[in-house]
């Protein structure tokens, strides 16, 4: 949601247009304000504030800069967790990327609500100002995970001052952002990417990289691209879950930052552990009958403690597979005690 907030009749009136322009928003206004369909607060605005920055993807603030700041400052959190906040004078002149403008979104939001209603956007960010896309923004565009989040500002310095940039974009995911102008290179592989001629290095990969990870001029972007399946006895624990896939990933070098899904067998709907797993990753739980598991061609041979528990020949690979559309899997059917699993990329 898009929370639009606004304290005086103006703004209050302002609000009321950008919200038929700007979709999944809301308006919020005293009570001495409200109209149909406006949501009403009756708390000071210095409670309402911040009990909308920790609920909403956004806030359009109609009020004075200042007063967002005070209202807001002890409740900064981080750049991966703030959202958007961008302020508007309540004559609809200037709309300003206030906090999290790229991570959050807020220079988009900004561009947004200026477009609406015809505005001018100010955006203060040096890679945007300089015509260039940031990796945080490129990274929110293209849903990447990045990692670590505080190198971030390293590699966009270098993007800035035209530094050479190797970029490993096997599945040219983010390449297309870039001019050759730019300083950023598009290379095949890890060794030509650490060639002491790049200063610093950007790898689109759901693969681990060891003990070179740690460097401060590398840059991380997890594509969520991995599926896993899992097969699991009734009662297993999400814990028991977790540590398997987390043993597993790491001995195939593979970062769980990547994972997309969870797949397994309908049977499984009302698994505790699993579903517990699953949305404590933050990710879906995709499920399939029993037939469409058997119509697959999974690697390892039938299992006959499975066809005899929930009638598939196998849960793991063939639920790993229809989830991701690959006929070939990452990781085979790996056993850690009441878990099975196995990993699938998504095509």
């Amino acid at each position: 949601m898009i929370a639009i907030i606004a304290i005086t009749p103006g703004g209050a009136e302002l609000a009321r247009r950008l919200q038929r322009e700007l979709p999944h928003s809301q308006v919020f206004t005293p009570a001495r304000l409200a109209q149909g369909g406006d949501q009403v607060f009756h708390q000071p605005l210095a409670q309402v504030l911040p009990e909308l920055f920790s609920q909403a993807r956004g806030l359009v603030c109609i009020m004075a800069t200042g007063i967002v700041v005070r209202l807001l400052a002890p409740h900064l959190r981080n750049k991966a967790e703030d959202p958007a906040v961008v302020v508007m004078d309540e004559a609809g002149r200037f709309a300003i990327s206030l906090l999290s403008g790229h991570l959050g979104g807020a220079n988009d939001l900004a561009r947004q609500t200026a477009a609406a209603v015809g505005a001018q956007a100010v955006i203060t960010t040096a890679t945007d100002v300089n015509g260039l896309m940031a990796w945080d923004d490129i990274a929110r565009r293209e849903q990447l995970a990045i990692e670590p989040l505080r190198n971030i500002r390293r590699l966009n310095s270098l993007l800035l001052e035209r530094r050479n940039i190797a970029l490993v974009d096997r599945r040219h995911r983010i390449n297309h952002y870039f001019l050759p102008q730019s300083g950023v290179t598009l290379v095949a592989n890890f060794a030509e990417a650490m060639q002491s001629r790049f200063d610093g290095q950007v790898f689109v990969t759901h693969r681990l990289l060891g003990g070179n990870q740690n460097q401060d001029n590398l840059l991380l972007l997890r594509p969520r691209d991995l599926v896993v399946g899992i097969g699991c006895n009734r009662g297993t624990s999400a814990e028991e879950i977790e540590e398997a896939v987390r043993s597993e990933f790491a001995a195939a070098f593979l970062s769980p930052s990547s994972i997309a899904a969870v797949a397994s067998i309908e049977d499984k709907c009302d698994e505790a552990g699993l579903v517990s797993f699953t949305k404590n990753l933050g990710v879906p739980l995709q499920l399939f009958s029993a037939a469409e598991l058997n119509c697959l061609d999974a690697p390892s041979a039938p299992s006959s403690h499975a066809l005899d528990a929930v009638g598939a020949k196998g849960v793991c690979e063939p639920a790993a597979m229809a989830a991701s559309g690959a006929r070939t899997l990452l990781i085979k059917k790996k056993k850690h005690g009441n878990v099975t699993l196995a990993v699938a990329e998504k095509g």
